[in-house]
């Protein structure tokens, strides 16, 4: 596994990849500031496909990737 590795036309999130499975996974994470959680792991997975994250991965042989854009928010108002 390894994370912000230089990856086709850029740095990934993370890149996993199982040997034995010949399974590779792409996940790129972002902050959605506005709180619009899909709007931001459409974003995740629109830069996934445009930097070619998966391109490291199938250079070695992986069959298969998985690609995955997740998004969060953090909202400070804590009450107690």
């Amino acid at each position: 596994m390894s994370s912000n590795q230089e990856s086709g036309d850029g740095y990934s999130g993370i890149l996993i990849e199982i040997e034995d499975a010949g399974i590779g996974i792409v996940i790129e994470v972002k902050y959605a500031r506005d709180g619009n959680l899909e709007a931001g792991c459409k974003e995740a997975l629109r830069q996934i496909g445009q930097k070619q994250y998966e391109e490291i991965l199938l250079e070695t042989g992986v069959e298969k990737i998985l690609k995955y854009g997740i998004a969060f928010h953090f909202r400070n108002d804590f009450s107690g």
